[in-house]
């Protein structure tokens, strides 16, 4: 075992915040100046260049005493001092962060690391529970005096691997379930968020703050969930890796719903090693969610045994052209620029289009609605602390605080759910669940089956617009929706750029078919090189 100096924490922590502000004073990085855009600070600390770091590279670091967690974790709450005023990517830190760091960094020192996230500051977006000095608002101050009692199963699993909760990040406000004409990253406690790559185009959403803060490098990872898109959208428009696990892969218990049926945490890192590390620290059974009893099996401690630079070859991969439905021909430009590259790793391909995606379009949202009544009147109802205790409260709570929950866009999603039953026996409702859920999966099993696929790949999002607060989203298109649906694995992975802006390439596979798509997303990652640091562009033509 290698030697350990450890300081004493009170002088750890002080020459860990003394090395930072050393550091951010430094040169920031080239382009990020340009356009009279002020100088970034360089995502530099002990020498280590965290734009090429992966974990492995922080915990071989840290075993040697060249960088501490409360080094590390002091870094990234310095950035966020010199940053978030820009890009409202975090909602609040974590008031015990450097305590939890010297904590680790001890630990280490003692016993040895328990494990790859050892020491590792992760962000939270702020509708996962945690049960200490942080509030969990879902971006909203109807939360503000909510108490959750107890951390949510995939924060005490973080806890337990030795991760450092560094904050919370900011979201597009109840995860983006209150309004049709909602902007995407807006919650009236966290402000906009916007992308780092140009700062006045939209980060997409509702893991808005997850996705900036990772790609900004306000974090070494943090933590999205998606009930459709909301964490791959997101992750392609910022740049980085973002995996949308299988329904039972990660435990829901915790985290403010919408629907049981659908909902998911997930992993964001800026490549794929670290969200694989990320993935296995998260996922695991749970008996607080019953999705997590099957799917226990499935759960891995190790994902990075999958990941090698060859796992193309040999590989057979659909091409889903028609995702984007001719929307955006920089995204079909640029998926066929990745079909060539794909091909030249290794991989043969074929094209193939998903059917059944009317009945899922005409079935899910009418689902949701149900799912979303029924789940957060039960989170309400469970939750300690002064807020309102139903749906029907949220409503007239935003009605009661219109200036500041809604002075861009109004509640009527909330509104057509408090109209539903919420009842998830009526027969209505479990027609048109099953429409969604069946169709989804028969498309999805149908392709992967006819074709004898390993994965299938489409555009992510086209390139990031312009946000427009008021007049909603300019969304062209999204190919996460059958995945989603469905309940099966679904991850993006840097695919091009579109001038300055990033565009991500999605791979999916049937349920718990994550080793394979976190292989198929390696090899790609490795073969192409695509990540380019954000340039903070005050904006482009």
């Amino acid at each position: 075992m290698p030697r350990r100096f450890v300081l004493s924490g009170r002088i750890r922590t002080l020459a860990a915040l003394v090395a930072v502000l050393f550091v951010t004073s430094a040169t920031a990085a080239p382009g990020t100046a340009d356009r009279g855009t002020p100088p970034v600070p360089a995502p530099v600390v002990a020498g280590i260049d965290l734009e090429r770091a992966t974990i492995p590279d922080l915990q071989r670091a840290m075993d040697t005493g060249r960088l501490s967690s409360v080094r590390l974790t002091a870094f990234y709450l310095q950035r966020i001092r010199v940053l978030n005023p820009t890009l409202h990517a975090v909602i609040a830190t974590n008031p015990d962060a450097l305590r939890l760091a010297a904590a680790s960094d001890a630990r280490r020192h003692r016993h040895g690391p328990r494990g790859q996230m050892e020491g590792i500051p992760v962000l939270l977006k702020d509708n996962i529970d945690t049960a200490d000095r942080q509030q969990t608002t879902a971006g909203s101050f109807a939360l503000a005096g909510a108490r959750p009692a107890r951390d949510a199963h995939l924060v005490h699993r973080l806890r337990s691997a030795g991760a450092v909760i560094l904050g919370k990040a900011n979201l597009s406000e109840w995860a983006n379930f209150r309004s049709s004409m909602s902007t995407s990253g807006w919650s009236a406690v966290g402000g906009q968020t916007a992308n780092p790559y140009v700062l006045d185009r939209n980060p997409c959403g509702s893991s808005s703050g997850s996705a900036v803060a990772v790609s900004a490098h306000l974090a070494t990872v943090a933590v999205g969930t998606e009930t459709d898109g909301s964490i791959v959208c997101p992750s392609g428009a910022t740049g980085i890796v973002g995996v949308k696990p299988s329904i039972g892969l990660v435990s829901r218990a915790g985290v403010v719903p919408i629907s049981a049926a659908q909902d998911t945490a997930g992993p964001m890192a800026r490549n794929v090693t670290d969200a694989a590390i990320l993935l296995a620290a998260m996922n695991g059974p749970d008996r607080r969610d019953e999705s997590t009893v099957d799917g226990g099996a499935h759960a891995l401690a190790d994902y990075t045994r999958f990941l090698r630079p060859h796992a193309l070859r040999g590989k057979r991969i659909g091409v889903w052209r028609d995702a984007a439905g001719g929307a955006s021909p920089a995204a079909d430009a640029a998926l066929d620029r990745a079909v060539g590259q794909l091909r030249g790793l290794g991989a043969s391909t074929v094209d193939i289009s998903i059917p059944y995606r009317d009945i899922v379009n005409e079935n899910e949202f009418p689902a949701l609605l149900t799912e979303f009544k029924h789940d957060i009147n039960a989170y309400l109802a469970a939750t300690p602390g002064e807020h309102p205790r139903d749906l029907a409260g949220l409503i007239e709570f935003n009605r009661a605080n219109a200036a500041r929950e809604m002075p861009f866009f109004a509640q009527e999603v909330f509104e057509q759910a408090q109209a539903t039953t919420g009842d998830l026996s009526d027969p209505e409702y479990r027609r048109v669940r099953a429409a969604a859920t069946g169709a989804a999966r028969r498309g999805l099993d149908e392709v992967l089956g006819g074709y004898r696929l390993d994965a299938i790949v489409a555009p992510t999002n086209s390139p990031a617009w312009n946000t427009t607060l008021g007049s909603g989203d300019a969304f062209l298109f999204g190919s996460a929706g059958m995945a989603a649906v469905s309940g099966y694995a679904n991850l993006t992975v840097p695919m091009a750029y579109s001038g300055a802006l990033p565009l991500g390439m999605s791979i999916m596979g049937g349920r718990f078919s994550e080793p394979t798509l976190l292989a198929v997303a390696y090899a790609f990652e490795q073969g192409t090189k695509v990540r380019q640091p954000p340039r903070f562009l005050p904006t482009v033509g």
